[in-house]
């Protein structure tokens, strides 16, 4: 019988990108620890900085570079004492990834882990549906590549609706967001009938709103959860 048990490492997490977002990442990271008591759940460092630049904007050429506080975050959570690293935004990723190997601890990939976790329900590829600017920096469709996914990606009105429903999620618009990302995803199951990649992690909370079918989508906040705990916690046969 295999057992889990925590392994000591403490868990540094950058949040605020959205904050809706990183309290969704504590709370299933709460449900999927394999834990029964309080002391057997990790210790997890926190930094909510809401005010980091915005990542899509700063891609697009549009706004300052979320860079410097990006680093300087990551680098205060390692010094408060984390072994691993997680940071719930996918474009985030583009920034984090000029200086990831100056980081003094591995950090949790959330677009690695997002794409392997795609792969391994999505034999016939799937969706991808991010912000304009994951999408436009490639990082997803290089890593997809990599591990031989096939993504679809939306065309240029249907991304401008998946950016909408990141922007009614950010302003607490659920209904708003559900009923936006169904119609969006319904009419991306018209042309491609495979699972929906939320790679935006906005959009696992406009999924769940829209009454869809879970298993039909990956969510980016679903798949780091499920890679962080692996480096929390140790497997011990009984």
């Amino acid at each position: 019988m295999t057992k889990y048990i925590k392994n000591g490492k403490k868990l540094g997490v950058l949040g605020g990108l959205g904050p809706a977002a990183s309290a969704e990442f504590l709370r299933q990271l709460a449900a999927k620890c394999p834990a029964s008591v309080d002391q057997e759940h990790p210790v997890v460092y926190m930094i909510a900085d809401c005010e980091i630049p915005d990542r899509g904007t700063a891609i697009c050429g549009l706004g300052p570079s979320p860079l410097p506080k990006l680093k300087e975050d990551l680098l205060k959570l390692c010094d408060m004492g984390a072994d691993v690293l997680a940071v719930p935004c996918n474009t985030a990723h583009y920034f984090i990834d000029q200086f990831i190997d100056e980081l003094p601890v591995p950090l949790v990939h959330i677009i690695e882990s997002t794409v392997l976790a795609t792969k391994a329900i999505a034999p016939n590829g799937a969706w991808m549906l991010s912000t304009k600017g994951t999408r436009a920096c490639g990082l997803y469709q290089a890593c997809a590549d990599k591990h031989g996914l096939k993504l679809f990606i939306p065309n240029e009105e249907q991304s401008d609706k998946s950016q909408q429903v990141i922007n009614f999620v950010k302003a607490n618009k659920l209904v708003e967001a559900g009923a936006l990302m169904r119609q969006l995803v319904e009419e991306l199951w018209r042309e491609h009938d495979v699972p929906v990649m939320t790679a935006c992690t906005e959009l696992p909370l406009g999924y769940d709103a829209s009454g869809l079918p879970q298993e039909r989508s990956v969510s980016s906040i679903g798949a780091l959860v499920d890679a962080t705990v692996k480096q929390l916690y140790d497997e011990v046969e009984e």
